[in-house]
Order: structure tokens, then C-alpha cells, then sequence
């Protein structure tokens, strides 16, 4: 498997911007390894890191625009049927359903800090019809900030950015705490706001 990552980043590498963007849109590796080489490339001066977050920002985006049309168009039998070969399982979808019903839709940004639902959660929003501008607005909220993060902590990391997964593991914690922390306190203001209201 490691192997078969190496070959797919070296490609990546020699396609600079666009294969950091087109690494996040295929997602055949996880994201963190993606913009942790990005970070890499960085440091040994092969890109420039405003232009390593603008596509990290757009494949990252597209990405999930990609998962959001899927269940727009397709529903949730044809992800069902074909969400293996995106790594995407019945149990993600089942669970950012449950998410998607009780927190609405702000539960699109909080999401994308939290393992399991970051990338499935896109999909409830599109069988919901949820506003593609609202979407989008919402995801690359979400998305520059962990694509900055990544970069530069491969950035920091240099030769040693493999262990990203490691390294970030003391930095994703306190974010995914405040991702649910905020969630939370966003589910209970609108709560609060609906009862006033009734």
C-alpha cells in the first residue's frame, strides 16, 4: 500500500498546483497525505504556498461538490451501489443522514473536521436539495483552513511528512473538540430560535 501511495504522489508531484488539486478530487489517498506532500513540495521550494492553498482549496471543494451532485442527481440507492469505489460506506451515509436531520445545514462545515462523516456528510445535503451556493459557501469554509493546516505541517515536517498522520494527531484533536463544541452550540441556537418562533 505504501508503495502504491509513493507512485501516486511522485505522479501527483510532477503535475505541481494541478496535481495537488486533482490528488483531493480522485481522493485514492486521504486528503492529510495529499496536502502533507503538498507541504513537502513547499519546503523544498517546488511550489509556492499561496498557490499549494488555492488548489488544495478547489480539488478539496470539488471534491465534495462531486459527492453533493452524486446525491443531488443519484440519491442515496445509487450511493449505495457505487460509493465503494469513492471509500465512501453505507455506515458514513447512514450517519451523516442522522447528522444532516437533527443539526442542519451548518452541519456541512462542523463536519468537515470530524472522521467518519468529513466527506460523507455531503451527501445527505444533496438529496436534501440543499442551495448548491449555500454548499459550496459552507465547504470552502471549512476546507481552506484544513488545507492550510496540512501544508504547513508538511511543510514543517520537510523529509520527514509521512508522519504527518502522527504529527497532526495533536493538532486535529483540539479542532475536532471545537468542530463539536461549536457544532453544539449552533444545533442549540437554532433550537432555541425554532421554539421562539412556534
Amino acid at each position: 500500500m505504501k508503495e502504491f501511495i509513493f507512485s501516486v504522489l511522485e505522479f501527483l508531484s510532477e503535475l505541481g498546483y494541478f496535481g495537488i488539486a486533482l490528488g483531493l478530487m480522485i481522493e485514492v489517498i486521504p486528503s492529510e497525505i495529499v496536502l502533507g506532500y503538498g507541504g513537502y513540495m513547499i519546503s523544498e521550494g517546488i511550489l509556492g504556498y499561496p498557490g499549494a492553498v488555492i488548489a488544495g482549496t478547489i480539488g478539496g471543494t470539488l471534491a465534495q461538490l462531486f459527492l453533493y451532485w452524486a446525491g443531488y442527481y443519484g440519491g442515496r440507492p445509487f450511493l449505495e451501489k457505487y460509493g465503494k469505489y469513492v471509500f465512501i460506506k453505507k455506515k458514513q451515509i447512514d450517519l451523516s443522514e442522522q447528522w444532516f436531520r437533527k443539526y442542519g445545514v451548518g452541519v456541512i462545515f462542523f463536519a468537515r473536521f470530524i472522521p467518519v462523516v468529513r466527506h460523507a456528510i455531503s451527501i445527505p445535503a444533496g438529496i436534501a436539495k440543499m442551495s448548491a451556493t449555500k454548499f459550496t459557501l459552507y465547504t470552502v469554509a471549512a476546507v481552506i483552513p484544513w488545507t492550510i493546516l496540512f501544508l504547513y505541517l508538511g511543510h514543517a515536517l520537510g523529509e520527514n511528512w509521512s508522519h504527518i498522520k502522527e504529527y497532526a494527531a495533536q493538532y486535529t484533536m483540539p479542532i475536532i473538540i471545537g468542530a463539536v463544541i461549536l457544532g453544539v452550540i449552533y444545533f442549540l441556537i437554532k433550537k432555541t430560535k425554532k421554539t421562539t418562533t412556534d
